[in-house]
């Protein structure tokens, strides 16, 4: 029997967590991943024999807006201010993903260099640099002093802040209302979500346009892609949750695209309620709704069932890394991602069966992963050492890492992804 004491502390907690958007209580669980470190806070060699802080990756569905997220345990602060590892230009084909979309949006919405661009979340200037080399004037916002140092270096204004209501006035006071608002993956990020939407409604021209893109949470759950939730996601999105939020506050999705980036990605855009006559609703907006409507993502059993599977996959991933090992086969990894932290950390996978893993970015090579104290190397460990499986962690990206890797087949290598199940390419 449950002690009084811990009954009470237990519903009080519960009675304590709200939706972050609708504020209605959160008691439904999504999926319970234990716990784990931030996924970007990798560890330093002088660190290496001091604790990290770890907190509950424990994600909730709520009831009444279906908005699936975490609790706030670190504030952006405290991830993202203070020398954040992830560059976006390490990726080639995100890259290629950036340089298409500018192609696609100049024309469609007739900007020009009286035209005024805006990116939420801009980082090291991968995507504005391509609206500074068409002379279109823009602006990067990017809450992470090193990332925002890398885009000056480059000529992409940048001001390290973070967004919201406060920081749109501060534009506007300084530059004007924005044409084009952007902001890729950034969205997730954000723990006070209305004051982000808010902010954007606020600095937004009259017929402007805010596009954002952010991993479909159809996806996640089709494919199982369990790992792209950690602390540095505060939410994530169907396509119907995010149309409330956006309708919450008198923005119209009058278009929306869905595309491979991040395991299956949307791309909304959207404008003020009543700027119709330039921008009507696209059929794309109303076929999506109805397809999450009905897969069943206006009821809860399609979020309630997901948790179980996850722990499948563990038992399947960890079945196949046994084997491997006891038949004397190394075992390495490819990439530092996010989702690899989330992965590595709920399954228990340390140096007893991943040796190392390589990754392109500097800003991660010669530290250790966090939680899992796994070697971050540069990518030639992987010809020095010639394991027999390279185990991919940004399954994602899969095509271009095997095409980098290619060499890895001349010792007989194989590659592995581990979503949404354990699969072995030859």
């Amino acid at each position: 029997m449950q002690p009084q004491n811990n009954r009470n502390f237990a519903s009080t907690l519960k009675l304590a967590r709200r939706c972050r958007f609708c504020a209605a209580p959160l008691t439904h669980t999504f999926v319970d991943l234990g716990t784990s470190p931030l996924c970007q806070k990798h560890v330093e060699p002088e660190d290496f024999n001091k604790a990290e802080a770890i907190y509950p990756l424990h994600a909730f569905v709520c009831g009444s807006c279906f908005l699936v997220q975490l609790e706030e345990f670190v504030t952006p602060e405290g991830i993202f201010a203070d020398n954040y590892a992830y560059f976006s230009s390490f990726s080639d084909s995100w890259l290629d993903h950036a340089r298409r979309y500018v192609e696609s949006v100049v024309p469609r919405f007739g900007l020009n260099q009286n035209s005024f661009v805006v990116e939420l979340a801009s980082n090291d200037g991968y995507l504005l640099k391509n609206f500074v080399a068409r002379k279109i004037p823009c602006l990067g916002i990017e809450p992470a002093g090193n990332c925002a140092e890398a885009a000056m270096k480059i000529g992409v204004p940048t001001q390290v802040k973070f967004f919201g209501e406060t920081t749109a006035r501060e534009v506007i006071a300084s530059h004007t209302r924005v044409d084009l608002i952007i902001g890729n993956n950034v969205l997730a990020h954000v723990p006070d979500l209305n004051d982000f939407v808010a902010g954007m409604k606020l600095l937004l021209a009259p017929e402007g346009t805010i596009t954002l893109e952010f991993p479909h949470l159809q996806k996640l759950i089709a494919e199982n892609q369990f790992d792209t939730i950690y602390h540095e996601h505060f939410s994530y999105f169907s396509f119907c949750t995010v149309e409330k939020v956006f309708a919450h506050h008198g923005l119209t999705i009058f278009d929306v695209d869905e595309l491979p980036t991040h395991g299956g990605s949307l791309r909304i855009y959207a404008r003020h309620d009543g700027a119709a006559v330039t921008t009507p609703i696209t059929p794309r907006v109303s076929q999506l709704r109805q397809c999450e409507i009905d897969a069943g993502f206006q009821q809860l059993d399609i979020y309630t069932r997901f948790g179980q599977r996850v722990i499948e996959t563990k038992r399947r991933l960890l079945d196949f890394l046994i084997d491997a090992k006891r038949a004397g086969k190394s075992i390495a990894g490819y990439g530092a991602p996010g989702k690899g932290n989330t992965l590595l950390n709920y399954c228990g996978i340390r140096t007893d069966f991943l040796d190392y893993t390589v990754d392109r970015s500097p800003h991660k090579q010669g530290r250790y992963l966090p939680g899992t104290r796994i070697p971050i190397v540069h990518p030639d460990r992987i010809h020095q050492t010639r394991p027999d499986y390279l185990l991919i962690l940004p399954w994602n990206l899969r095509e271009e890492i095997m095409k980098q890797q290619s060499t890895l087949r001349d010792w007989g290598g194989k590659f592995v992804t581990p979503i949404p199940e354990v699969r072995v390419w030859d």
